[in-house]
């Protein structure tokens, strides 16, 4: 076998795997509902008033999480890890204070979800959860996923601000 014939075949077999190989990672690319689709642990909270005042409503090292199933279904629950215990070991028991604390600490909705691919935005339906007012309203949000990382931005929360947060997906 000549050089050339070497270097045509070698060529021709560069691009029969260079073409397979693409073709693979456009047959699993899933799409956008099938990314979000799982449970995810909130690792950012921030939010910014109508004022453009930073805020991080769940501190600095929220809980939380968050899941999409595929049946379109969602929960969400987000709490600040720095609301003090109560006193008394008993939820039904708590001061005026510290139920405040845990109302203006915590977020907690759930009800059904679907994905508009094109814009890449998800629209939350509530239920139910801590704010009565939110039952039976919609909340559309932008949304990418890049790996086990979401990124969800919010354009107007309960609190009247705008939040972006970040998630990873639990394991």
């Amino acid at each position: 076998m000549n050089r050339r014939t070497s270097l045509a075949l070698g060529t021709t077999t560069l691009l029969s795997l260079a073409i397979a190989l693409s073709g693979t990672a456009l047959a699993q690319q899933k799409s956008l509902k099938e990314q979000l689709v799982g449970s995810w642990i909130i690792v950012s909270n921030d939010g910014t008033a109508p004022d453009g005042k930073k805020d991080q409503p769940f501190g600095p090292n929220p809980k939380g999480i968050l899941i999409f199933d595929a049946n379109g279904q969602y929960s969400q629950t987000i709490v600040n890890s720095d609301v003090p215990k109560f006193k008394i070991n008993n939820r039904l028991k708590g001061t005026p204070e510290e139920n405040t604390a845990v109302v203006q600490g915590t977020t907690a909705t759930f009800g059904t979800w679907s994905i508009d691919e094109a814009s890449k935005t998800v629209t939350v339906r509530y239920v139910g959860g801590m704010f009565p007012n939110q039952a039976g309203t919609d909340s559309k949000r932008t949304v990418s996923v890049s790996g086990n990382e979401l990124k969800v931005s919010n354009p107007a929360t309960a609190a009247g601000l705008k939040t972006d947060q970040v998630w990873k997906r639990a394991m």
